[in-house]
């Protein structure tokens, strides 16, 4: 008789619990301050354009004409590399040259060692980069773009 009552019992309390499950509804409820936050939070990233990455300085130059050498310094370095994109920042007394946007340290590296004879005094610095935008079209193959 307790070998019967056992199976019963068990298939009692499982299908109690699947119908629990079956009805009623979930409903959260919570502080607006919160929900707030979240949306103040979304608008900030949304404005944010930047990620922690790294850029490549090339040049760091300060005294006299260094501004005016720092911005010879970039156009060569465009004209050279047409694809990158390069920066000036003025760091008291310094003219930084920086070039790159980097998301991994790797991708620097490497960049870094395609330069390293022209740019000897070249380091890899942390920075906030702009990453790249994908387009979706990249993606798609071409025999797709046709149909």
């Amino acid at each position: 008789m307790r070998n019967l009552l056992l199976p019963f019992a068990v298939l009692l309390a499982c299908s109690t619990s699947l119908l629990a499950q079956s009805r009623g509804s979930v409903q959260i409820s919570g502080d607006t301050k919160v929900s707030e936050l979240v949306e103040k939070h979304i608008e900030f990233n949304e404005k944010v354009k930047t990620v922690p990455g790294y850029r490549i300085q090339i040049a760091k130059l300060s005294g006299v004409n260094s501004k005016s050498q720092a911005f010879a310094q970039k156009q060569q370095f465009l004209e050279e590399y047409p694809e990158m994109t390069a920066y000036i920042i003025f760091d008291e007394p310094n003219f930084k040259v920086k070039v790159g946007d980097f998301v991994t340290r790797l991708d620097a590296y490497v960049f870094m060692q395609k330069i390293k004879n022209t740019y000897t005094s070249s380091t890899i610095i942390k920075d906030n980069v702009y990453p790249i935008r994908w387009n979706p079209e990249d993606f798609i193959p071409e025999d797709d773009l046709e149909q």
